[in-house]
Order: structure tokens, then sequence, then C-alpha cells
């Protein structure tokens, strides 16, 4: 089989496209076909160790896969089933979806859910369903269309789009904030109704400013967190999902203890799997399929590790979807 493998020894650390014996592969209960993968940003790090994501070598990373049961054990799999992968430290500490096979435990799959393809699932992947965990923490706190504007912060990013394209099609009043000033059209066209320089939120900021936001999705940590915190309205929740921009959050208590603001920490990767379901099943009904072709653009496994290259660069927009078989 094909995938990448990145390894660390005395000749360094590297990462490259390479032919496997399935032999390799590790334990588990299920053997998934991989039909498509993603390329993440934490995928990014890991293929060009720019992050200590990878923390056992050689591994293969990605975190995304979708694809169909080859091989299972597990009382809820069967041959032919179409399943669905995210997160649970695969890419990191058990080998990932960069690849044309996967072996797996069957607790960390899903079904695919009815509606989607494959590819759509790919398109989606952990960055849309973690989008779909930010919105979902927003409705849970009270946050609602006739509260306000709503911020997202790397809107250009992959859960930044999703984002901005779910809160727009569910009738919020979208407002983006992006280091790329260029993506603004792509970013109106997704459901935002004005865009911000992330200039503007960067810098440090005072420990509470004016009230404006009602809450926000928050993919950049540090300065930016800090400056949207400082300036959402009383009532208003704020979900972290993200550290972008860096994992310090220089700020004070005062938004929580005198505005009453939420901080809500958006975890994805270890998420319950009924959480996992209510999430996609989220996305079935409010992801408008239409935004998807803005969103994502398909490369083959033999681009990945340039690909890896340029999201840290900042140069990619949107979601990555990767066929593991071209």
């Amino acid at each position: 089989m094909k995938a990448i493998l990145i390894e660390k020894d005395d000749a360094g650390y590297r990462a490259a496209l390479q032919d496997i014996d399935p032999a390799r592969l590790p334990d588990g209960d299920v053997t998934v076909r991989v039909a498509y993968s993603t390329l993440n940003y934490k995928d990014a790090l890991a293929i060009t160790g720019k992050g200590p994501v990878v923390r056992k070598f050689p591994m293969v990373p990605g975190i995304d896969l979708a694809g169909t049961v080859e091989i299972s054990s597990h009382p809820d799999f069967a041959p032919g089933d179409a399943v669905l992968l995210n997160g649970w430290g695969v890419g990191e500490g058990h080998w990932g979806a960069l690849a044309q096979t996967a072996r797996l435990k069957g607790d960390w799959l899903i079904p695919l859910p009815a509606g989607f393809t494959a590819r759509q699932a790919m398109e989606i992947g952990t960055a849309g369903y973690t989008a779909m965990l930010c919105v979902l923490a927003l409705e849970q706190h009270g946050v609602v269309p006739a509260s306000g504007e709503v911020l997202v912060t790397g809107a250009a990013g992959g859960v930044g789009s999703v984002a901005v394209a779910l809160l727009g099609k569910l009738g919020y009043d979208v407002v983006a904030v992006s280091g790329r000033p260029e993506e603004a059209d792509y970013l109106k066209a997704l459901g935002a109704r004005e865009v911000l320089v992330r200039a503007d939120f960067a810098a440090p900021g005072k420990p509470l400013a004016r009230e404006r936001w009602a809450g926000a999705v928050d993919v950049v940590g540090s300065h930016v967190l800090a400056n949207v915190l400082a300036s959402t309205r009383y009532g208003g929740t704020v979900a972290a999902c993200g550290l972008a921009g860096g994992a310090d959050l220089p700020a004070t208590v005062m938004p929580f203890i005198l505005r009453g603001v939420t901080l809500a920490g958006i975890d994805s990767v270890m998420r319950p799997r009924a959480d996992r379901i209510a999430a996609w099943d989220r996305l079935a009904r409010d992801l408008d399929p239409a935004r998807l072709g803005a969103i994502a653009r398909e490369i083959g496994l033999g681009e990945v590790i340039d690909s890896a290259a340029q999201i840290m660069a900042g140069k990619l927009r949107g979601r990555v979807v990767v066929d593991v078989n071209r």
C-alpha cells in the first residue's frame, strides 16, 4: 500500500511517500480501505516537524478518513460498511489515514452519515466537525441568531470556513476575521456580512473593550482570543478550539466576572461517540452542500508533503481533501 511515512532517527526528521507492506499496520479490530483523507493543520505540523504532534516513530499521519471496512472482528462493523473517523489520536500515536489502508479500533469509527459520500465527508472532515461542535456550544449557552453579531477568527482556514458557512446558513450575523484580506470575497460568499483584518486583534489589548460580540468561534488563541473575550457582550460565549496564533492566553478574569462571559473549550479528538454522531447529524442538516465546493480542494497522496508546507506558510485556504488512491 502507499502511505506517507514520518521517520525520526540519527539521519533526522523526514516525511516521504512510500510503498509499505500492510503487515506493518498496527493492531486493531477493523481494517479499512481508505477512499479519502484530509490534510489539516495538525497533519501539516506533523509532516513538517514544526510541532510536537507525533508521539512515536515511524508514524503514518492523517487524522481523518472515510472508507470501507475490509476486515472486522468488531460487533458494530462488517465488511462493506462505509465508515468515518475523526481524531482519537490517530496520526499521532497510532498509524493514521494518509494511506490506502488503515487498521483501527472499531470504537473509534462511526457509520458514514446518510446523505454524504466519502468525499463530501472529507470535505467537512475534522475541521468541519469541530466547527459544528463550536456552533453547538454557542447554542447550548443561549447564543441564537437574534442575539447579535457572532465573530469567527481564522475564518479562511478549515474550521473557520465551515463555521462561517454553518452560522450563515443558520441565520447568524457573521463577522469574519482573517490574516488574508484577499479572501474577503470568499468569506462573504460563505456567509460573512463583514470581514475584519487579524492585525486589529493580534496586538495586546485592554482587559475590557467595547462590547460587540454575542458569541465567537476562535481558532487562533493568544492575543486574538484575549481581545475577542474583552469585546464579548454581557452573557456571551466564546468557543475556543485552536491555537494557530499561540497556546498562551494573555487575558484577565474581567470578561468572566464583570460580564459573565463563558469560554467554552472545544475538544474534537476524544469526544464521546454520541456527541460525534449528533454533530454529524447536524452537519447533514445544516451545512449547505453547495458550499462544500467553494471550501474544499482535492489533491493526491503525492501532493501531500508540498501542501503541508503551504499550509504552514498560510498559503492554502479552506479544506484540503486527499484522494489516497491517486
